[in-house]
């Protein structure tokens, strides 16, 4: 697999029954089959648990929303201590160009979801928004936001 700009981690693998390579979800507790987008899923996973903070037992990965009816899958969903939501993550492989629809798409999940914070990765490239929901506005921040620092409104 590529090389990404996340910090590496000690990834589980293993060939799966069909043949497929497959990688250990710590969240899930289950191997599910290793493709790009779950290469960089597992990797800013881990980067989130490890070098940011969040507790793993606060954090839920593909779960279901619906929006207008319409079942969706999100990539992470990290909680407060208290369970409030407060952050979405959407993953995508290392060759998806983070475009516009890549932001359109995570910001369609927080209609639902309602979060303060929002993140698109690619593993390559990285971006963080802080939305005001008062004002209907949003700003880029320079870094990926640590638990601390998105739970400390929350």
């Amino acid at each position: 697999m590529q090389q990404l700009n996340l910090p590496s981690f000690a990834a589980r693998l293993r060939q799966g029954k069909s043949g497929k390579e497959e990688i250990f979800d710590e969240i899930r507790k289950k191997y599910v089959r290793l493709t790009a987008e779950e290469w960089v899923r597992q990797h800013f996973l881990n980067h989130m648990i490890v070098q940011l903070g969040f507790p793993a037992s606060l954090i839920a990965v593909e779960a279901a929303l619906k929006y207008n009816n319409m079942l969706k899958r999100f990539d992470m969903l990290a909680y407060s201590a208290n369970g409030k939501p407060c952050l979405v993550v959407e993953c995508k492989a290392p060759s998806v160009e983070i475009s516009q629809a890549v932001f359109d798409q995570v910001a369609m999940y927080n209609m639902t979801l309602a979060v303060d914070y929002l993140v698109v990765t690619n593993g390559l490239t990285h971006y963080a928004c802080k939305i005001d929901h008062r004002n209907k506005t949003y700003a880029f921040l320079k870094e990926i936001p640590t638990f601390e620092n998105v739970t400390r409104d929350a």
